[in-house]
């Protein structure tokens, strides 16, 4: 009689159950997950201010994972990752395309949102060769009107947060009103769906670096994103109020052939209240 062995590589779809790992490049040990079948084209996820492995969506991952290998890590400096967060937005590209060679990929798709956009953007003007696609999300271009104001924005809404003991995500990613908070409420509950080998917070020190990154980013001369030929798709609500929706705008007609997506009464996590529609046009986007 025969019994069936299961594999010891059955493929992990979901975000929750995704192993921790690290790998060492440079000096610096990265923290990161790793999910979805292995070959083809990887996916590599570029996360958002003071934000750690933690902090992904699983209704945008996992539907994403079902049909693609799919890396999340911590850069340099933030959350299990060792090293100094640097104080430039280029150098953060540096350390992703330090963090990508380790592992061995000489082509990867980009998936960012928020800061993680503006590092995909110095990335692939850097380093063209290495991204087929890119997917970017709450994000804006170098020298974007107002990116520099955004320190203001999240302590504002930091200092709210607290004093009404919320995360400040709801109010940073979302409205405030009858759509909104309920939206915002159900995002923060999934990201507490992982239960076991969560990631270490990201410091004070670290996430301030961050502030510092953006603000010369924002105050810099804009780049040329003509260069960028890849196939790319922006989405964000109507109402960001961390990085202005104009800019997903600006970003969309300066990146030629590229596929805007801005969704209704929504704001800075406008993919993530509309998660239901935006990860079908992510998954079609990434298969075409």
């Amino acid at each position: 009689m025969s019994t069936q062995k299961q594999p010891d590589d059955a493929v992990i779809t979901a975000y929750k159950n995704a192993p921790a790992r690290t790998i060492t490049a440079g000096g610096v040990t990265y923290a990161y997950r790793e999910l979805g079948p292995k070959g083809g084209i990887p996916v590599i996820f570029l996360v958002h201010l003071a934000a750690t492995l933690d902090n992904w969506d699983p209704r945008i991952v996992d539907p994403i994972a079902k049909s693609h290998h799919v890396i999340a890590f911590d850069n340099q400096g933030v959350g299990a990752s060792t090293g100094e967060v640097p104080d430039t937005i280029e150098a953060m590209a540096d350390d992703a395309v330090t963090f990508i060679k380790a592992l061995g990929f000489d082509k990867v798709d980009i998936f960012s949102f928020s800061l993680g956009g503006m590092i995909a953007q110095a990335l692939v003007v850097k380093y063209p060769e290495l991204v087929r696609k890119l997917v970017l999300t709450g994000t804006g271009p170098k020298g974007g009107k107002n990116i520099d104001k955004v320190a203001r924005t999240t302590y504002l809404d930091m200092l709210r947060a607290k004093l009404t003991r919320s995360d400040p995500k709801e109010f940073l990613f979302f409205n405030r009103n009858a759509t909104g908070k309920p939206a915002a409420r159900a995002f923060v509950n999934r990201l507490n769906e992982r239960t076991v080998d969560r990631d270490a917070p990201i410091s004070v020190k670290a996430f301030r670096t961050q502030l510092k990154a953006i603000k010369k980013w924002g105050r810099s001369t804009p780049a040329d994103l003509s260069k960028i030929t890849q196939p790319t798709l922006i989405a964000n609500g109507d109402n960001d109020r961390m990085v202005p929706s104009i800019l997903s705008e600006d970003l969309h007609h300066r990146i030629a052939g590229s596929e805007l997506i801005i969704y209704p009464d929504s704001g800075h996590g406008g993919i993530f209240q509309f998660h239901d529609k935006f990860a079908p046009a992510a998954v079609d986007f990434l298969a075409r």
